[in-house]
């Protein structure tokens, strides 16, 4: 259409090693978007012996796993999960951004793909509608995302 070369990531996750970094908190939520995001990568051809979960506490712990994962080298992309639902301090405000900035920052540094899967809800029913609910399933997003950004990397 622009009759110019064009990078697309193929979704095709065979040979692929991935870590998953999930949040054990609201893990009722956390559970579904690890599921999702898992069985989207293995029915693209990652092989289950290729995929390791690593669970931490919280949204707030993902970061600091994310970068000892990036910085093994053992990885070919990470897909990190949580859920942060709103309560009535700034508690969630610093969480989410802390572990949003960390997780970029991680991504930058290591030039490594991350899929960031992390919920940040007002409510219990707008995480259940996004762990595979009405609004699908942002693991699956996650790890989609991912994927593409992994096989557009090996291009360019």
């Amino acid at each position: 259409m622009y009759h110019i070369k064009t990078i697309e990531g193929q979704l095709d996750s065979k040979g692929l090693k991935i870590a998953f970094v999930a949040g054990r908190f609201n893990d009722i939520i956390v559970d579904r978007l690890v599921g999702g995001a898992v069985d989207y990568l293995a029915r693209h051809g990652c092989e289950k012996e290729n995929m390791t979960l690593i669970k931490v506490p919280g949204a707030f712990e993902i970061p600091v796993v994310t970068k000892k994962l990036a910085e093994s080298g053992k990885y070919d992309g990470i897909v990190v999960l949580g859920a942060v639902i709103r309560g009535a301090t700034p508690h969630f405000d610093y969480v989410c951004n802390e572990c949003a900035k960390g997780v970029a920052q991680v991504s930058l540094d290591n030039d490594l793909p991350i899929g960031f899967g992390l919920l940040t809800c007002d409510t219990i029913d707008q995480a259940v509608e996004r762990a595979g609910s009405k609004a699908g399933n942002k693991g699956v997003e996650a790890a989609s995302a991912m994927l593409e950004t992994v096989r557009v990397m090996q291009q360019i």
